[in-house]
C-alpha cells in the first residue's frame, strides 16, 4: 500500500499504533476526519512517507513525537487545526532533512519555536501562526533558509525583532514573498523587508508600529503586492507624493483600518476587491475617487471625519459591501445604491443623509442589510422593500419617518433585525389585514425595537404567536446574519438597543440574541399571555405605555429571560410567583405600577432593590420594607380608639373640674403627663356600662 487518502470521510477512534508497520506507505492522508487522542510514534517507522496531513480533525491532541520530523523522506507535514499542544521538542538530523511545507497552525503548542527549524534548508513553507509560541524571534534567521518563500508566525506570545544590523546575511538572502507577522509585538517596520524585491502577501496588524509606511513599500512592491494589512497600530502617515497608491496589479486586500491616518484617502491606481480605511482620522476623498474602485467588492471608510455628498459615479462600480457609517456625509441617498443588483450591504449609520429613501425598489434587489441608523430620512419606509427577498437587517432608527407599522415586510423569509426606534410612527402594531394561517409572518425576527414612537391600540395574541424563531429554544446557536453571508469577515452588523437598562452596542448579531423593545408609545390593553411562549427572548421593554391588565403567569416560562421592563404603566394586580422561574433575569423594573400583594422572594428576587417595585403602593415586603406584609406595631383600630380615649378624658377633665379647681387642675396636669391616662378611660367605660 503507497497511499491513504480518506479526505472528509467520518471515521471515528484513534489511529492504531499497527499504522507503523506500513513500511511502504508514501502518502497519509486523514483531514478533516474525526480522529481524536495521541498521534501514535509509530508512525516514525514509515520511512517511504512524503506527505502526512492530519488537519482538520480538531480532536488530535497532546505532544507530537519529534521523531516525525526526522522522517527521511517527508516533504510536507500539516497537522493544523487540531487541539495538539506541550512545545516541540528538538529533533536529529534537521540538516539533512527533506522537510518543505509544515503547517501546525491553530493548534496549542507552547514553548520556543525549536531551533531545529532554522536548520531545515529546503524548507519553503512555515506556518506555526495561532498557537502559544513564546520567546524572542530574530527574522534573520529565517532569512538565512534560502528557499523559504512563505512565513507565518501570527498571534502567538512572540516577540518578533529585526536584528539585520547585529547578524550580516548572505548577499543571495532575499526572505519570503509572503509574511505573516500579525500580533508579534513588533514597533517599527522591520528594515530587513526592504531585501525583498517581490512581496505578495504581509500582514503587520495588531502591533504597535507607529510613524509613516516607508515609501519604499510602494515603491519596491508596487508590481507585486496583492494583500497588505496594517491594521491596529499606530501609523500616521504614508508618505505619498499623491492619494493614489501606485499599485500596476489588481490588488486583493488594503487594510489600514484602526490607526491614526490623516488627512485625505488614498486609493490604489489599480483597484482592490477589499478596501478598509475605518477607525481612523481621514477628513475627505477626492472627488474621482470612485473611479478607482472597478474591482472594488468592499469598501469600509466607517469611523472618520468625512464629509460631502456621495457622487452619483459611486453606482459604476462592482461593490457589494459599502460602509461609510460614522462619518459627516449629507445630502440625499443615490437612488441608484438602491436599485443595484449588485450590492448586499448599505451602511451609512449615524451620518447627516437627509431627504426621503430611494423608493423604486425591484424585484432584482440583493440587499441583505439596510442601516440608516441616525440620519434625517423622512417620508414613508418605501413599499419596494418587500422586493428585497433576502433582508437581514433593517434599521431605520432614529430618523424622521411618519408611517405606519411595516406589516408588509412579513414575509421576508430572513427578515431577523427590525429597529424603528425614535421616529414619527403610529397607528397600531397589529392592525393589519389577516392572512392565511399558513403564511410566514416575521418568523425569522430576532430583535424587534419599536421605542419612541406613536404606536396606539391593544396588541394581540397572534401576533406574538408567529415569531418562530423566539419560541426556539437554543442557548448554544451561534449562526451569524449578514456578515457570515456576505463572505467578508471583516464587517459586522451593529445593533443598538436599550439592554439592562443601558444602550448597548453589539458589533456581532447572533441568533442568541433576541429582543423586544416597544417602550415609549401609547399602548394599551392587557400584556398578552402568548408573548411567554417566546421561550429564547433575551429582553423584553415594554415600559412607559398604558397597558392595563395583570401580569401574565406566562412569562415565568422565558427561562432566557435576562431583563424585564414593564415599568411606568397601570398595571395592577399581584406579581406571579411564576416569575421567579426567571433564573437567567438580572435586570427587573416592575415600578409605578398598580400592583398590590407581597413581592416574591425565591431565587432571583431576593437580588433586586427597592428601585424595581417602586411607585406601586399596594406592594409591601422587602426590599420596599423589612417588615413582612400586614405587620404593624399598633392593634388594629388602635388609631380610632385612641381618639376614642381622648374624648373621654376630655369629659373626665370637665366633671373634674365642677368639683374644684384645684383638684381638677392637678388631676389635668397628671392627665397631659399621660401618667393615668388609662385607668380614666377604664374609668369612663365602666360608668358607660
Amino acid at each position: 500500500m503507497n497511499t491513504i487518502y480518506n479526505h472528509e470521510d467520518e471515521f471515528l477512534g484513534i489511529i492504531p499504533s499497527s499504522i507503523g508497520q506500513l513500511k511502504k506507505l508514501t502518502w497519509l492522508n486523514l483531514a478533516a476526519c474525526s480522529f481524536s487522542g495521541r498521534i501514535p510514534s509509530s508512525i516514525a517507522n514509515l520511512t517511504q512517507l512524503t506527505k502526512l496531513e492530519l488537519s482538520y480533525n480538531m480532536g488530535f491532541s497532546g505532544e507530537i513525537p519529534s521523531s516525525i520530523f526526522s522522517l527521511p523522506a517527508l516533504r510536507e507535514l500539516n497537522l493544523s487545526w487540531n487541539y495538539l499542544s506541550g512545545p516541540i521538542r528538538n529533533f536529529d538530523k534537521a540538516s539533512s532533512s527533506q522537510l518543505e511545507s509544515v503547517d501546525l497552525s491553530n493548534n496549542e503548542f507552547s514553548g520556543h519555536i525549536p531551533k531545529a527549524f532554522f536548520q531545515l534548508k529546503s524548507l519553503k513553507h512555515l506556518d506555526v501562526s495561532s498557537n502559544n509560541f513564546v520567546g524572542l524571534v530574530d527574522l534573520t534567521l529565517f532569512w538565512r533558509l534560502s528557499k523559504l518563500t512563505s512565513l507565518h508566525l501570527s498571534n502567538n506570545n512572540l516577540s518578533v525583532v529585526d536584528g539585520e544590523g547585529h547578524s550580516p546575511l548572505p548577499t543571495d538572502s532575499y526572505g519570503p514573498n509572503e509574511l505573516g507577522l500579525a500580533s508579534c509585538n513588533i514597533t517599527q517596520f522591520p528594515r530587513i523587508l526592504r531585501r525583498i524585491n517581490y512581496m505578495s502577501h504581509l500582514d503587520l496588524s495588531h502591533n504597535n508600529i507607529s510613524g509613516d509606511v516607508p515609501n519604499w513599500v510602494w515603491e519596491t512592491w508596487s508590481s507585486s503586492l496583492s494583500y497588505l494589512d496594517l491594521s491596529h497600530n499606530m501609523l500616521t502617515g504614508l508618505q505619498l507624493t499623491s492619494n493614489v497608491l501606485p499599485f500596476t496589479t489588481t490588488l486583493q486586500t488594503i487594510d489600514l483600518s484602526f490607526n491614526r491616518f490623516w488627512g485625505q484617502i488614498p486609493v490604489p491606481n489599480s483597484s482592490a476587491q477589499v478596501l478598509d480605511y475605518s477607525n481612523n482620522n481621514f477628513s475627505s476623498v477626492f472627488p474621482n475617487f470612485t473611479l478607482y474602485l472597478s474591482y472594488t467588492s468592499y469598501l469600509s471608510m466607517s469611523k472618520n471625519f468625512i464629509s460631502g455628498h456621495i457622487p452619483i459615479s459611486i453606482c459604476n462600480s462592482m461593490l457589494s459591501v459599502l460602509d461609510l457609517s460614522h462619518n459627516y456625509f449629507r445630502g440625499p441617498i443615490p437612488s441608484c445604491l438602491i436599485e443595484s443588483t449588485r450590492l448586499l450591504v448599505l451602511n451609512l449609520r449615524n451620518n447627516h443623509f437627509e431627504g426621503t429613501f430611494p423608493c423604486n425598489i425591484t424585484t432584482g434587489c440583493a440587499l441583505q442589510t439596510i442601516d440608516l441608523h441616525g440620519n434625517k430620512i423622512e417620508g414613508q419606509l418605501p413599499r419596494g422593500l418587500s422586493n428585497c427577498s433576502d433582508l437581514e437587517v433593517l434599521n431605520f432608527g432614529g430618523n424622521q419617518i411618519n408611517d405606519t407599522f411595516p406589516s408588509w415586510l412579513r414575509g421576508l423569509p430572513h427578515l431577523s433585525v427590525m429597529v424603528l426606534r425614535s421616529n414619527q410612527f403610529y397607528g397600531s402594531i397589529c392592525d393589519m389585514v389577516w392572512y392565511n394561517k399558513y403564511d410566514q409572518c416575521f418568523s425569522s425576527l430576532q430583535i424587534i425595537d419599536l421605542a419612541s414612537n406613536n404606536f396606539s391600540g391593544n396588541l394581540t395574541s397572534q401576533w406574538f404567536e408567529n415569531l418562530e424563531l423566539m419560541m426556539t429554544e437554543s442557548r448554544s446557536t451561534l449562526q451569524i446574519t449578514s456578515a457570515e453571508s456576505v463572505k467578508f469577515p471583516g464587517y459586522q452588523d451593529t445593533v443598538d438597543i436599550i439592554y439592562k437598562g443601558s444602550e448597548v452596542s453589539f458589533e456581532r448579531i447572533l441568533t442568541t440574541l433576541t429582543a423586544i423593545d416597544f417602550s415609549n408609545n401609547r399602548l394599551e390593553g392587557d400584556i398578552p399571555k402568548s408573548i411567554g411562549r417566546l421561550v429564547s427572548l433575551r429582553m423584553l421593554n415594554m415600559s412607559h405605555n398604558a397597558f392595563t391588565g395583570k401580569i401574565p403567569a406566562q412569562l415565568g416560562g422565558m427561562t432566557d429571560l435576562e431583563s424585564l421592563d414593564l415599568s411606568c404603566n397601570q398595571i395592577s394586580g399581584e406579581i406571579p410567583q411564576e416569575l421567579t422561574d426567571l433564573t437567567f433575569l438580572d435586570v427587573l423594573n416592575l415600578s409605578n405600577n398598580h400592583l398590590v400583594g407581597k413581592i416574591p422572594q425565591s431565587h432571583q428576587f431576593s437580588t433586586f432593590g427597592s428601585s424595581s417595585f417602586g411607585g406601586n403602593a399596594g406592594l409591601c415586603g422587602p426590599p420596599l420594607s423589612k417588615l413582612p406584609c400586614g405587620y404593624s406595631p399598633y392593634i388594629p383600630g388602635a388609631a380610632a380608639q385612641v381618639i376614642k380615649s381622648s374624648h373621654h378624658v376630655d369629659v373626665v377633665l370637665f366633671l373634674f373640674a365642677g368639683l374644684g379647681f384645684g383638684v381638677g387642675f392637678a388631676a389635668a396636669i397628671v392627665v397631659k403627663w399621660g401618667r393615668i391616662s388609662r385607668w380614666f378611660t377604664a374609668t369612663v367605660r365602666a360608668s358607660q356600662t
